[in-house]
């Protein structure tokens, strides 16, 4: 994912203010804990079974407890991108983008076990239940990986030839955004072979990725305000719509057909998702700015975001400086 200091140099230069659709919000902020510690940030997953989140933060990976914000432990990380959760193997997986490693650890324990060689700048990893593999997007040698959860060796490579972003699996593909040429690419993971290509018209830069497996839909979010909605089985554009600026994370709810983008110009745009073609903007959640990223607990429709306090760029720099201690979790859930 586009790193959180990156991303955060634009936002001084973007309007904090929340353009709603509706007199109500659709979601309200259920929660505000400070985490702490220093520097930048980006994915983060929720665990259903301990009901955690573990948040890439610099060079750990800080675990905290979901219902209070409490810091449970943290994993070492050089360069902290992403987590995998392999439940029914008790283990984790996180991407090292310094290091151009893959730190498996313990859930219980939160251990290191070892750490995996995997391409250039591993940026997101999910794993995909369908194939019960861990999949790798290495954002500079513009490949990915897959790793076999129980011998914890990766067993394919696949070149996409572009820089790629986050990445949703269905029964029979992993789809996987490519930022530098705005395209979805989809895997076909009975072979591990690239398949299809598919331009995303009117989408710069597209980072996060969400999909609804029951409707055959993805939802990317992109670079230029806007969410785009692909029919995963022939990459025909069905719906695009407008976000918030600084948009970097999706989310899809399947019990409330919600789609979400997080913004870090402060917003989270929810998208009602009323049939398989037909989409709309129900309204955007005054967050917090630079929370672009977000994890989702879909048996409590929560939605948890990070971010920081930031200041005004230290002299001789582009990017707002970050105040150390202010690392924050923010709770959201819906209105109604």
């Amino acid at each position: 994912m586009k790193r959180a200091v990156l991303s955060i140099c634009l936002l001084f230069l973007i309007s904090g203010a929340v353009f709603a659709q509706s007199s109500q919000p659709v979601y309200k902020q259920a929660g505000k804990y400070t985490i702490g510690g220093e520097g930048g940030w980006d994915y983060l997953t929720f665990d259903p079974d301990g009901h955690r989140l573990f948040i890439a933060h610099t060079n750990v990976i800080t675990v905290v407890d979901a219902t209070n914000g409490n810091k449970l432990g943290e994993v070492p990380a050089q360069g902290a991108h992403g987590i995998a959760l392999v439940p029914d193997k008790g283990r984790g997986f996180s991407s090292n983008g310094r290091a151009g490693t893959v730190t498996v650890f313990g859930l219980k324990d939160l251990k290191p076990i070892q750490d995996i060689k995997v391409g250039d700048n591993p940026d997101a990893i999910i794993y995909d239940p369908y194939a019960k593999k861990v999949v790798v997007m290495n954002g500079r040698s513009k490949d990915v990986m897959v790793i076999d959860p129980d011998t914890m060796q990766v067993t394919d490579t696949i070149p996409l030839g572009g820089k790629l972003e986050f990445a949703a699996a269905d029964p029979d593909h992993v789809y996987v955004n490519v930022e530098d040429t705005g395209e979805i690419a989809s895997i076909d993971t009975k072979t591990w072979k690239a398949q299809n290509r598919w331009k995303l018209e009117g989408c710069e830069e597209p980072s996060g990725l969400a999909i609804d497996t029951k409707l055959n839909r993805l939802f990317s979010v992109c670079g230029n305000k806007k969410m785009v909605v692909v029919d995963s089985t022939t990459g025909k554009i069905v719906a695009t719509l407008d976000t918030g600026a600084g948009t970097d994370a999706a989310a899809f709810d399947p019990g409330l057909k919600n789609a979400f983008a997080s913004n870090g110009e402060g917003t989270l745009t929810v998208v009602k998702e009323d049939s398989a073609d037909k989409y709309s903007v129900l309204g955007n959640a005054e967050t917090q700015r630079g929370a672009r990223t977000m994890a989702l607990d879909p048996k409590t429709h929560r939605i948890y975001l990070v971010t920081a306090e930031l200041g005004p760029p230290a002299e001789g720099q582009r990017r707002p400086s970050i105040k150390p201690g202010t690392f924050q979790l923010l709770v959201y859930e819906p209105s109604k």
